[in-house]
């Protein structure tokens, strides 16, 4: 275990009151999405990640109610329980989804969905709540007077949810979001990585706002931390011939610079200053200390420069989202 004088600094999470570790634990892996990251991780197995992220250096752990049918938050919340209570300062998020089965996205579901995430987790209450993925659904009906929107707004008025956000892919519509000013934080996925450059003028939108940035996916999936002949997949899904020949070169150099990828992938996004914490998975305790150290490793500007001459040549509209 780490004392609390280990603990990451931390900063603001934009023009809130919170403040975010640099890192945040992703805990959508924890809770076993085998159809995304590649294998099944058992109950305890979760729970013990999830201790370690309560405990550890990193001070920041983001689950969804979407994630695993809620067995994402089970596990935390069996973590909580052990620990004897979410440690003071720490900034657990999670997310407000739609129906999984039906795909509604209702007032009525918006409520639903809290609720059983407090109930998951076993709080009545959690610094920061976002919307989830509400490309999948129609902007004007979720902006709606009584929508889910609105419920969400309410209840961060009503201290349920210390702070909001909306958390997303499609770059689009995440924008028309965050431009209507009632968001607190935005959290975008898969945009912002070695490879993928095309969230940037989201990022710059949202913090030119006084927005807190989140930025998340950084390793793509896992092919940004084991290189292009350890995975065959991006954000997901089969990467394209062209996307594993960048990869691949940018492994090449990363390696003439004596630098792990994964430590550049994870501090393209930890030194933009614009990013207030870069969230990365884990299924197992140990990761949460390699992404650390990793975090840590010095980088030449050489390498980054050399990164950017091929990131510049990957089209990302080709690119999986």
């Amino acid at each position: 275990m780490h004392s609390p004088d280990q603990h990451l600094p931390t900063r603001p999470l934009g023009a809130t009151v919170l403040e975010i570790t640099p890192l945040t634990i992703g805990g959508a892996p924890l809770g076993s999405m085998p159809g995304n990251f590649g294998r099944e991780v058992p109950p305890e197995a979760g729970i013990d990640t999830a201790l370690a992220a309560l405990m550890g250096p990193v001070r920041a752990l983001d689950t969804s109610a979407a994630y695993s049918a809620g067995e994402s938050e089970r596990r935390i919340g069996a973590a909580i329980r052990r620990v004897g209570g979410l440690p003071d300062g720490y900034l657990l998020s999670t997310k407000i989804a739609r129906d999984l089965a039906s795909g509604t996205f209702d007032a009525a579901q918006a409520r639903r969905s809290i609720a059983g995430s407090l109930q998951r987790l076993g709080l009545d209450r959690v610094p920061l709540l976002y919307l989830h993925d509400p490309e999948k659904n129609d902007f004007d009906q979720l902006m709606e007077p009584g929508g889910p929107v609105d419920v969400l707004r309410e209840l961060r008025d009503r201290g349920v949810a210390g702070s909001i956000g909306v958390a997303g892919g499609d770059l689009a519509t995440i924008e028309r979001y965050v431009r209507t000013g009632y968001f607190d934080v935005v959290l975008t996925h898969n945009r912002w990585t070695l490879v993928n450059r095309s969230a940037e003028p989201l990022v710059e939108l949202a913090a030119s706002m006084g927005m807190g940035v989140v930025n998340a996916a950084v390793l793509g999936g896992g092919i940004l931390g084991s290189g292009a002949g350890g995975s065959g997949r991006y954000a997901y899904r089969e990467a394209p011939a062209e996307l594993l020949a960048a990869i691949g070169e940018m492994e090449t150099a990363c390696r003439d610079h004596g630098v792990p990828l994964a430590a550049a992938a994870i501090q393209f996004s930890t030194r933009d200053p614009r990013i207030a914490s870069t969230i990365i998975g884990a299924s197992r305790p140990e990761r949460i200390d390699q992404a650390v150290a990793l975090a840590s490793v010095a980088v030449p500007d050489g390498l980054w420069a050399d990164l950017d001459l091929v990131a510049a040549r990957v089209d990302p509209t080709t690119l999986p989202a």
